[in-house]
């Protein structure tokens, strides 16, 4: 069997059935981060992400950008498992006719985004490659209190998002803020049952929540945050990128969130039985269940 037809989160699935973990490991395979044991009151947060040319940038961006990119998207990791990210270690994948001044521009945005949020960059590797590679492994902190997994949707939980969807392909991409802050106020005031950060577009990433909960959804349509960059609604749903937040919490707690009346928080939906899957209410108030769809590397 071809990978092309096992499909990429069948392929994780498969590795994630042959992996075998000790005590010390908290959470493997299937979330944001791994968790690790630390300390009485913390967790260790463990990401990695890679980038490659033409997959995941043009050879054309500006290698600031890129590097600045290659950074934020594991301190976006660490923000949807409500963390705090402290060190890092960059690998590249550089071909050889690339010039000193490419990887200077490179390696400064990595820098600049790494000082802002207080993580040291420590080390890492260097390859020659065909194409531009980068690969981040990051470590972060959190309060065991605090921490927040996909797993966690319960049934009645209200649904939000972070921000705005859609059209980030055209810019945000490469310059968003990874949501650290709203991360930690919301689980130092609120209790989140679960979340995850918005890379492989809104329905992709939702219903990984809803497979690791063991839950179904109902979403609306005039609820749907477009940025103003979406072409249309599919654009928000599907296309990725946004690096938001999704996260659901108890009713209750939702109420309250919803009285502070705070512009980035968006309420989209609801958290129902496993049984009636992942349901798109249109403006006619008709509901049609849909297929988990987003951006897939196979």
């Amino acid at each position: 069997m071809l990978i092309s037809k096992l499909g990429e989160f069948g392929l994780i699935d498969r590795l994630r059935k042959a992996t075998r973990l000790d005590s010390s490991v908290i959470k493997g395979i299937g979330d944001d981060c791994a968790v690790l044991k630390y300390d009485k009151a913390k967790f260790q947060l463990f990401t990695c992400d890679m980038l490659v040319e033409g997959v995941d940038f043009s050879s054309r961006a500006q290698p600031y950008l890129i590097g600045r990119k290659a950074i934020a998207v594991s301190i976006s990791d660490i923000a949807a498992c409500a963390g705090i990210p402290h060190y890092c270690l960059v690998s590249l994948g550089v071909p050889k006719n690339t010039s000193v001044e490419f990887i200077d521009k490179l390696y400064k945005g990595m820098v600049e985004i790494a000082n802002k949020y207080k993580i040291n960059i420590c080390g890492g590797d260097l390859s020659r490659a065909q194409k531009l590679t980068i690969d981040v492994s990051m470590l972060g902190l959190v309060e065991k209190k605090n921490l927040v997994l996909r797993g966690g949707a319960k049934k009645g939980d209200i649904i939000f998002v972070t921000g705005r969807l859609g059209g980030s392909i055209y810019g945000k991409h490469f310059k968003f803020t990874p949501r650290i802050k709203e991360a930690q106020f919301l689980t130092k005031n609120y209790k989140i049952n679960s979340m995850i950060d918005i890379s492989d577009g809104l329905i992709q990433d939702l219903s990984q929540i809803l497979k690791e909960s063991r839950a179904g959804a109902v979403i609306y349509e005039e609820l749907i945050p477009q940025s103003r960059a979406a072409r249309n609604l599919s654009d928000a749903l599907y296309s990725g990128e946004d690096f938001e937040l999704l996260f659901t919490m108890p009713p209750q707690e939702a109420a309250r969130l919803i009285r502070k009346k705070l512009k980035f928080i968006h309420l989209i939906g609801a958290i129902v039985k496993q049984g009636c899957g992942l349901i798109l209410v249109d403006r006619k108030n008709k509901g049609e269940t849909i297929q988990a769809k987003g951006f897939r590397h196979f």
